[in-house]
C-alpha cells in the first residue's frame, strides 16, 4: 500500500526535529489529531487542519497529500506524461537571449477556427477527468497557438492569443491537480501574458479565479481569499448586468469563500457564498462558460463543500439535499459533490451512505477518482473500519490499488 496522509505526516514530522506535541502546539490543533493521522487511525483531515500542518512543517500542502499514485515512480523522476507538459509550457525557444530552433517555428500554424476547435474538444476531455488524455493533448495545442499566435496579424492574431491564454490555463490546472504547482503558476504567468495580447477581455478574470485555486493548494490561504476577493471588487457588475459579467463575479467570490473557509474565517465565507447564491439566482440556470460552471448549480454545490470543511456535515447534508440540476454538471464537478457527500458521511459514521457516495463518484468520473488523493484517502479510512471480505468498500479499495 502507498505511503498515508499519516506516514507522509510523521516522516516530516521527524524530519523537522519535532515532538507530536511541539507539532500540534505549533500547528494549533490537538496531539490526538495528530497521533490518530500518524497512527493511520485516520486517513483524512479538513483541508483547515492539513494548511495548518503545512504551515507548521514549512512544506506545501500537497506534500502532505503525495502525488496521485499512478504517477509515483521508484525512481522519483517525472513520468514521460508530465515533463512532456512541462517542457509545452516553458520551450526552450521561449527563454530570453537564447536562440535555439523549435520544431513549432517549422510547421504551418492551423486557423483559427481549427484552433477554438481544439480548444473546445480539449476542454471536454478535461470535465471528465481523463487528465492522462489531458496531458497527451495540451503539448500539441500549445503548440499550434504559439505558431498561430506568432504566424498572424490583426484579429486572427488576437484570436489565437486568446486560445493560447485559456490553453496555459488548463495547463494551469492540470499540473496543480498533478501536485506540480511550481509548474503550474509559471503556466498561468504566461497564461496572463497571453491574455493581455488577445481579443477577451474576460480571461483576465478567469486567470485571476485560477491563480486563487492553486495559491489555496499551495497552502497560501491568505493570498488565495486576497486576490479572489480583489478581482471580484474591481469587476463587480450590477445585477442587471450580462449573465456572463455576474456569473465571473460569482466565481470569484466562491474561490474566495473556499480560501475563507480554509483559513478558518466562517463569517467571511458564508458572506462570500451568499452573495454568490444571490448572483446565481439572478441568472436562474448554470452557465459554463471557459470551462467553469456557475450558476444555482454550482453555487449549491460550493456550499455543501464549505460546509464540509467547516466541519459541520448536517448542514453539508442538508445543503446538498436542496440543490436543483446536478445531472448538468461536468462528471468531475459533480464527482468531487459525491465526494463531498461522503466525506460528510463519514464524519457522522454513515459508513454505508459514504460508501455509496464514493461509488457514485467513481461511476462518475474513475479517473479522476484515481488521480486524486482525498478519495483515496477516505477509502483508506472507511477500509480500516470495515474489515469483511468481499464488501462494496473494500472492492474500491482494490480497484483504486489501495489494497491488493
Amino acid at each position: 500500500m502507498a505511503a498515508t496522509l499519516g506516514d507522509r505526516l510523521g516522516e516530516l514530522r521527524v524530519r523537522r526535529g519535532l515532538t507530536q506535541e511541539r507539532l500540534a502546539e505549533k500547528a494549533r490543533l490537538s496531539v490526538d489529531t495528530i497521533r490518530k493521522l500518524e497512527q493511520n487511525q485516520r486517513f483524512t483531515a479538513r483541508m483547515s487542519t492539513l494548511n495548518r500542518l503545512a504551515r507548521a512543517l514549512d512544506v506545501e500542502t500537497s506534500a502532505l497529500l503525495g502525488p496521485p499514485a499512478v504517477l509515483e515512480s521508484s525512481g522519483g523522476a517525472e513520468p514521460p506524461s508530465i515533463l512532456a507538459l512541462r517542457q509545452a509550457v516553458t520551450p526552450l525557444s521561449g527563454f530570453p537571449g537564447l536562440q535555439v530552433f523549435d520544431a513549432e517555428d517549422d510547421v504551418s500554424p492551423p486557423s483559427v477556427r481549427e484552433l477554438r476547435d481544439s480548444m473546445r474538444s480539449t476542454d471536454n476531455v478535461r470535465r471528465k477527468g481523463e487528465l492522462t488524455k489531458i496531458t497527451a493533448l495540451l503539448p500539441a495545442l500549445l503548440a499550434d497557438a504559439r505558431a498561430a499566435a506568432g504566424h498572424y496579424s490583426g484579429a486572427d492574431r488576437a484570436a489565437s492569443y486568446a486560445v493560447l491564454a485559456e490553453a496555459y490555463q488548463v495547463a494551469a490546472t492540470t499540473l496543480t491537480a498533478f501536485g506540480k504547482e511550481d509548474a503550474a503558476y509559471t503556466a498561468l504567468e504566461r497564461s496572463m501574458e497571453a491574455a493581455a495580447r488577445s481579443d477577451d477581455p474576460h480571461l483576465e478574470t478567469i486567470g485571476v479565479s485560477t491563480l486563487s485555486w492553486i495559491f489555496a493548494k499551495q497552502g497560501r490561504i491568505a493570498d488565495a481569499e486576497r486576490v479572489a476577493v480583489r478581482m471580484a471588487e474591481r469587476v463587480e457588475p450590477g445585477f442587471r448586468s450580462a449573465s456572463l459579467d455576474l456569473a465571473l463575479w460569482g466565481i470569484l467570490l466562491l474561490r474566495g469563500a473556499t480560501a475563507a473557509v480554509r483559513a478558518e474565517r466562517a463569517d467571511t465565507a458564508e458572506e462570500l457564498l451568499s452573495l454568490a447564491a444571490a448572483a446565481a439566482a439572478r441568472i436562474g440556470v448554470d452557465r459554463l462558460d471557459y470551462a467553469t460552471p456557475f450558476g444555482p448549480t454550482n453555487a449549491g454545490v460550493a456550499t455543501v463543500n464549505a460546509y464540509v470543511d467547516m466541519g459541520k456535515p448536517d448542514k453539508a447534508l442538508a445543503h446538498a439535499a436542496r440543490i436543483p440540476g446536478l445531472s448538468g454538471l461536468p462528471p468531475t464537478w459533480l464527482a468531487r459533490h459525491h465526494l463531498d457527500r461522503a466525506q460528510a458521511y463519514a464524519e457522522m459514521h454513515r459508513d454505508g451512505e459514504a460508501t455509496r457516495a464514493l461509488l457514485a463518484a467513481e461511476r462518475t468520473a474513475p479517473e479522476w477518482m484515481r488521480y486524486h488523493g482525498t478519495p483515496r484517502h477516505l477509502v483508506a479510512e472507511l477500509r480500516g473500519r470495515e474489515l469483511r471480505r468481499g464488501s462494496p468498500i473494500r472492492e474500491l479499495a482494490v480497484r483504486l490499488e489501495i489494497e491488493g
